[in-house]
């Protein structure tokens, strides 16, 4: 039996038409009866006439990105505000720690799984706002803090697993319910390449897509096994070296293998999406807003979504769960009324639906309905699938994605060394920066 400390699929899957929907940050237990009171937010009205100016960041790409822009448009021809928007994708994460540390944050922006542990103390808790009632509770407890306080709006919720391309594994004979473990999975590889085609694509010019591969791979090592869980070393300060070793003699033994597309550090994340449409690569390591970016490269690609393997036989196949597009307001900003306006524009059903639609993912409010299409043929199938939250927002502290990205660069580049170097690098940072 796996543990039960994260998000059930089944219980997230009775939302809007999933009855619900990708990391778990925070595993708050949701709290009962009426709703926590929060901090008093001062909302000063914007003085008649005065030009407003709103600064919106986000760490999306691709459809999703697309998706918010076109909102923010839509809420700038509404109100004649002007908002300034901004999604510099890879550069998302060391832009926001720059401005966290000058306290200069945009006037609104998406948390990218972190609300409560990273940005909590520089948002505006929105537990009095008019959308805060319609949040879905199964997303509540990862956007809640200890003291009841939530900080952003979830435009959806985030159930990821491994995403392929259905005719290049049928071709191949490739069930991907019998890929139950990773041995299974690496198999499965052999013989789509001797097919010719590149079992798995990562765009490592995008270097958090190396990361990815570490956030669904680490967790059926580290935590999805009961009997040799290391979660609660983890939550200890405690960083098993060999297990993050094994995880990277994986990669570099399908690195070797040429499991990997042979342009896997100068290619990006497009190409990945291109590659997957066009059937030039069988697996990619996102959750299904891939399946909507990849889609738009090649609206009749036939894609689908898997469950992760699990790293041994005893074990099973999970699934990953928590905060994607959520979206918060900067406590200091100086146009607090407008930025509330915004959330309140953007929490609007036919709004938050056409965003969570691009994500492919459903809606983190109650009343809004998401048209998915064919992935939630792939929800509803893995409905009794176990989700954990993503790895490094649970159990790695703040700081430790660029280290894996880091450090998986150099395995996939075959340096001398770099599967040892990755374990030991990975627990003097996880150290550190537990200890800071």
């Amino acid at each position: 039996m796996k543990k039960t400390l994260s998000l059930v699929l089944t219980a997230a899957l009775s939302l809007s038409l999933l009855s619900a929907c990708t990391p778990a940050a925070d595993p708050q237990p949701s709290s009962g009866g009426a709703e926590p009171s929060a901090p008093t937010v001062s909302t000063p009205a914007t003085p008649s006439g005065e030009k407003v100016e709103l600064t919106f960041m986000t760490n999306v790409v691709g459809e999703k990105a697309a998706a918010l822009e076109s909102a923010l448009k839509g809420f700038e021809a509404e109100t004649g505000y002007t908002v300034e928007f901004s999604a510099p994708g890879d550069s998302y994460e060391e832009l926001m720690k720059t401005k966290m540390s000058s306290n200069e944050l945009p006037d609104v922006f998406t948390t990218h799984g972190w609300s409560v542990a990273r940005y909590s103390e520089y948002l505006m808790p929105v537990n009095d706002m008019e959308f805060a009632g319609r949040i879905s509770d199964q997303i509540k407890p990862v956007i809640t803090d200890s003291e009841g306080n939530m900080f952003v709006l979830p435009i959806d919720i985030d159930i990821a697993g491994i995403v392929y391309n259905v005719d290049v594994l049928a071709d191949n004979n490739i069930d991907p319910d019998s890929l139950k473990t990773w041995d299974d999975f690496a198999a499965a590889c052999a013989v789509i390449k001797a097919a010719g085609v590149s079992p798995m694509h990562i765009g490592g010019k995008d270097t958090w897509t190396i990361g990815q591969f570490f956030d669904w791979v680490a967790p059926s090592f580290y935590v999805t096994d009961e009997s040799t869980s290391k979660a609660a070393d983890l939550k200890a300060g405690k960083f098993d070296v060999p297990t993050w070793t094994e995880i990277a003699q994986m990669m570099a033994d399908w690195t070797a293998a040429g499991y990997f597309n042979p342009d896997v550090l100068t290619a990006d994340y497009n190409s990945d999406m291109e590659a997957l449409a066009t059937g030039k690569t069988a697996f990619c390591f996102y959750g299904p807003s891939a399946i909507m970016d990849a889609k738009g490269v090649n609206a009749d690609a036939s894609l689908g979504m898997m469950p992760i393997p699990a790293a041994s036989a005893g074990d099973a196949p999970s699934l990953i769960a928590g905060e994607d597009i959520a979206v918060g307001i900067w406590k200091d900003t100086k146009n607090a009324a407008a930025a509330q306006e915004l959330l309140n524009y953007l929490a609007r059903p036919e709004v938050a639906g056409a965003i969570a639609k691009a994500a492919g993912n459903s809606s983190g409010l109650t009343d809004v309905d998401v048209e998915l299409g064919d992935i939630k043929t792939y929800f509803d199938k893995y409905k009794s699938v176990e989700t954990f939250p993503y790895f490094d927002r649970e159990y790695l502290p703040s700081g430790m994605w660029d280290v894996m990205c880091a450090t998986g660069a150099e395995i996939l580049a075959q340096k001398s060394g770099a599967v040892e170097d990755a374990g030991k690098i990975m627990e003097q940072s996880f150290l550190d920066k537990y200890a800071g």
